[in-house]
């Protein structure tokens, strides 16, 4: 697989052949007639659902090429969004550098309401709510598990989707059957146990951990339940390399990341006219040194995955 190598970030896609549909914190999404959008992945970063100033180079094109490897992978567990067509085919020739590498033209679905979360190891706000529950989201576990511990067996712990700029609200598996009926939240539940479960097992191969995961479902116009959105990249999911692991989880620590973590944890020390960033808009400015490594981590595990 060719690595990005592109010279100017894009933090902001700006087409001009096709009506823009929304703009996420990563993604720019246009319609293309009634039945397909045009994902174009940018170049911004988000981290505490705030959007950063400073675009991370390449990185659009490594979280394309990472979901590209994947829907290639594990479609024979859940069909997926992606149509087969070249995204360039449905813009200008003029704006064709603009969705090069970095673009997914996709089918049109009626999107499900429902984060579905699979967690393979206690991290983040599971291990939070871990110490004081012993569960996470209602799923009760066993007893003195430890911060980046693996559990017995992957768990589904399903989020209910927010607005942009709103957390995303962690619910019950019960939850999700009042919001969309018994036998499409079973679905839902068993496909990503069984996607996080194989890509689980591919990645360790290479010396990676997938500790925790997020998929998006949709349903087509024939009412099967499809894979969209992203998938398993670095902003969807918890990557940590083997090496290391063994310490931190002996020391209790979390373990080195190729998510967001390292700028999440410059940000946690950044100051904003004296104080520290209480992690609303506007962010810090990022320096540099922080765009630049953030930048390597991606591409460390596009290249570990795909090499």
């Amino acid at each position: 697989m060719n690595l990005p190598s592109s010279p100017t970030a894009l933090h902001t896609s700006a087409l001009s052949s096709l009506p823009l549909l929304a703009r996420g914190k990563v993604r720019d999404n246009y319609a293309v007639g009634t039945d397909r959008i045009l994902m174009v992945a940018s170049d911004r970063i988000s981290a505490f659902d705030v959007i950063m100033g400073e675009p991370i180079p390449g990185k659009g094109e490594l979280l394309t090429q990472m979901a590209l490897f994947w829907f290639d992978k594990l479609g024979h567990l859940c069909p997926n969004h992606l149509t087969g067509e070249a995204p360039e085919s449905v813009v200008s020739p003029t704006e064709a550098a603009q969705v090069r590498g970095r673009s997914m033209l996709v089918q049109r679905l009626q999107p499900i309401p429902v984060e579905a979360v699979v967690r393979g190891y206690l991290a983040g706000s599971g291990w939070k709510e871990y110490q004081e529950s012993q569960s996470v989201c209602g799923v009760p576990l066993p007893a003195g598990l430890t911060n980046a511990a693996k559990l017995p067996s992957p768990i589904y712990t399903p989020a209910a989707k927010a607005a942009v700029g709103e957390h995303d609200e962690n619910i019950t598996f019960e939850r999700t059957v009042e919001m969309i009926g018994p036998e499409l939240a079973a679905k839902i539940r068993d496909v990503s146990l069984a996607i996080y479960q194989a890509a689980a097992e591919m990645a360790l191969a290479k010396g990676m951990i997938i500790a925790d995961t997020k998929f998006e479902f949709g349903l087509d116009p024939q009412g099967r339940l499809v894979l969209m959105d992203e998938v398993l990249t670095p902003d969807s999911s918890r990557y940590w390399p083997v090496e290391g692991y063994a310490q931190a989880l002996a020391q209790g620590e979390n373990p080195p990341s190729y998510d967001k973590q390292f700028l999440r944890d410059w940000l946690e020390q950044a100051k904003v006219n004296g104080k520290p960033w209480d992690k609303t808009a506007p962010a810090p400015r990022l320096p540099q040194e922080v765009i630049e490594k953030t930048a390597a981590k991606y591409r460390e595990a596009l290249e570990r995955l795909t090499g």
